[in-house]
């Protein structure tokens, strides 16, 4: 937010625990509020709401991170901010007026005694307290004892205003009094305000924004719901809106999706791990035997280099790679335990989970990401003799086309069938009309190609590159021109078998971490290049193809080797729940699954940041949350996490949009094998 009053940047807080260890209340929080601007705090007991107050008001220090107000830091409580607890924290000695000037007295020191006075008066007559100027705190009702504590902060005019629960202690008439009296109030002065309520009601009237936060520990933003009914507001008028309950079923929606989630989380382990972190636990105490399907391509460079480098023989893991050459007899394998782990496409876990193309629901959880990028779309240069060098070309070329565009995919659902689907709709193509797509092993692609019995394909770019310089084919698109930083491959296993084994999983995703740092460094790439070229990986001749340079086959060569995928900068190994969100946009798009209503459940389920982080920390790097940013695909239209439907109903040739709770396979039943 460009405009925003206050930002809070990264913001970890964590406590020390009697007995030792921490608990962390709060992980990397960042929001940015504008001026004027009223937020509200939402979410289970002990998810940090109070925390975070806390740390806005300048009563508390973040462990990391910080928090900016009018472009300064906060670092100590002030004047510009004032807050309002539950409890008034009135004098009671004092009459009300007498507890309003204590702070006027106290701030405005410089000021003429008429002018404190008449600052008084007004913060009184502001919350129609006049006829009790007075009285004691103990003639008061409870909620007048709260004017006189809303007044007090008011009458100093800080920027921020902070209530902690103000109206939780109160009847259901004198709460719904006060809450228009404070909206009243608040539009009035002008003053930017954040309140912590567990009512649903309390903060759609209110808010402008609702701001609901994740079960603790490490709790984080779940979901910022955007309240856009109209300002001034009346209760009634509100709830009659044609949004409100949409907007209400929304946040309870929330809040039961995290109740859940954290019934389900219990019932996997049966020792709590709210006082220690992952990355605090110990290490594999014997030799493990770790059985990981792959299949070859680049995706697999962090594995091989860390098996090299003895990365994981140091985790005392003996890493059994196994390597296919179809992703469905991957898959398969890995359902029947003997595989623990897997490299496969980003869609495959919530795939498994939603029980795709008549699969049985599978509980697939997916603790990192291996690879962003590295693939391209080529056509047969036939294609390039009628010259089409560009979508809007293709889209022109197939209108009236008798037959369809015949397209090769590595796998159905796979990542790259829902960026080809994606790139295809967005020039105007109908990927369920004017395309017929064909499940191939990726090494059957050019073979099929040079047999005419496809168009094209979607691989990995070395695949490509070497399907160009044979004379076959030229490169229309990169995953570069559909969406830049994208998933591509996910590390995946049974959520029963990472709970189990979570000491495991950490050194094995910490051995990959470190070995995707190393292939991306440039130095590097040479030795990677000849690891590679052994037969367990890519071959000889598929590994050279790396060191060539990399061009589309529409004219002179360029003067860049191959571009590889993106193995460790810039995020790159954080499980983003927001990417997943977009591939359940797209599962519900071309009617393979309805969308999930309880799509924060499910994603919280599958992305397991936690031990992405515990494992970043494990390999002495920062442990990472993702960034709550749209994501920016190439077609321009942002895509928002907290409003998925918004964006899906947009899109060109969806299906009809239908929404189900999606019922979670367990991940207590039915554990595979641990140790082979």
């Amino acid at each position: 937010m460009s405009n925003a009053f206050l930002t809070v940047d990264n913001i970890t807080r964590s406590f020390e625990l009697p007995k030792g260890g921490q608990y962390v209340a709060l992980k990397d929080i960042d929001l940015a509020i504008a001026e004027g601007e009223f937020i509200s705090l939402i979410g289970h007991s002990g998810c940090g709401k109070s925390t975070l107050l806390n740390l806005m008001a300048g009563l508390d220090q973040a462990n990391s991170g910080g928090i900016l107000m009018d472009s300064r830091q906060v670092t100590d409580p002030g004047p510009d901010r004032m807050v309002v607890f539950q409890n008034y924290s009135l004098l009671p000695w004092q009459t009300v007026r007498q507890n309003i000037a204590l702070a006027v007295n106290n701030v405005m020191r410089d000021a003429s005694d008429a002018q404190r006075r008449e600052r008084i008066e007004h913060s009184i007559q502001l919350v129609g307290l006049s006829h009790a100027a007075n009285k004691l705190p103990g003639e008061l009702s409870g909620g007048m004892k709260q004017r006189v504590a809303i007044a007090r902060a008011l009458a100093i005019r800080p920027k921020l205003l902070l209530l902690d629960e103000p109206f939780g202690a109160l009847d259901a008439l004198t709460r719904g009094n006060l809450q228009q009296q404070l909206m009243q109030i608040c539009q009035q002065a002008g003053v930017t305000t954040v309140m912590v309520t567990h009512s649903v009601d309390e903060a759609l009237l209110l808010s402008d924004r609702v701001v609901c936060l994740t079960n603790g520990p490490a709790a984080g933003i779940g979901q910022i719901l955007k309240v856009n009914l109209p300002r001034p507001r009346q209760r009634l008028e509100v709830m009659e809106h044609p949004d409100y309950y949409r907007l209400r079923s929304e946040l309870i929606n929330f809040l039961q999706q995290q109740r859940r989630l954290k019934q389900h989380r219990q019932t996997l382990s049966t020792t709590p791990s709210e006082a220690t972190p992952p990355a605090a636990k110990a290490a594999v105490p014997a030799t493990h035997k770790v059985r990981i399907g792959y299949l070859p391509g680049l995706d697999v460079a962090p594995m091989a280099v860390g098996l090299e480098r003895g990365f994981f023989a140091e985790q005392n893991i003996q890493m059994i790679p196994v390597v296919f050459h179809r992703w469905q007899q991957m898959e398969e394998q890995l359902r029947a335990g003997e595989l623990d782990v897997a490299i496969t496409s980003a869609s495959a876990p919530l795939a498994l989970n939603l029980g795709l193309h008549g699969q049985p629901a599978w509980p697939a959880i997916t603790p990192m990401t291996v690879t962003r990028n590295g693939n391209a779309i080529c056509l047969a240069r036939r294609f390039l003799d009628l010259n089409i060098k560009s979508l809007s070309s293709l889209a022109e070329r197939l209108k009236g086309r008798e037959w369809p565009l015949r397209l090769a995919i590595g796998q159905k659902g796979s990542m790259q069938e829902l960026l080809l689907r994606h790139w295809l709709a967005s020039g105007g193509i109908n990927p369920d009309q004017e395309v017929e797509f064909q499940t191939l092993s990726p090494m059957a692609m050019q073979a099929a190609l040079l047999a005419g019995e496809i168009d094209g394909f979607i691989a990995g770019r070395y695949r490509v590159a070497k399907a160009v310089e044979s004379g076959l084919a030229y490169v229309l698109a990169t995953d570069l021109d559909i969406w830049s930083n994208h998933p591509e491959k996910v590390l995946t296993c049974h959520e029963g078998w990472a709970a189990s084994n979570e000491a495991l999983l950490l050194a094995l995703c910490g051995g990959l971490i470190r070995g995707g740092q190393i292939c991306e460094d440039g130095g590097q790439h040479d030795n990677l290049v000849g690891l590679l070229s052994r037969p367990q990986w890519l071959g000889n001749d598929s590994a050279l193809a790396l060191q060539r340079q990399f061009h589309l086959g529409t004219g002179p060569s360029g003067g860049e080797r191959l571009p590889l995928n993106r193995f460790h900068s810039d995020r790159a190994h954080v499980a983003n729940p927001a990417e997943g969100a977009w591939i359940l946009t797209q599962f519900s798009r071309w009617g393979w699954s309805p969308f999930p209503s309880n799509r924060l459940e499910l994603l919280g389920q599958v992305y397991r940041n936690d031990l992405c982080s515990a494992a970043l920390e494990q390999a002495g790097l920062p442990a990472l949350r993702p960034e709550r940013q749209p994501l920016a695909l190439a077609c321009g239209l942002p895509f928002d996490q907290d409003d998925p439907i918004s964006y899906l109903q947009q899109l060109p040739f969806r299906h009809a949009t239908t929404q189900a709770v999606i019922p979670l396979p367990s991940g207590d039943a039915n554990r595979p094998l641990a140790v082979h």
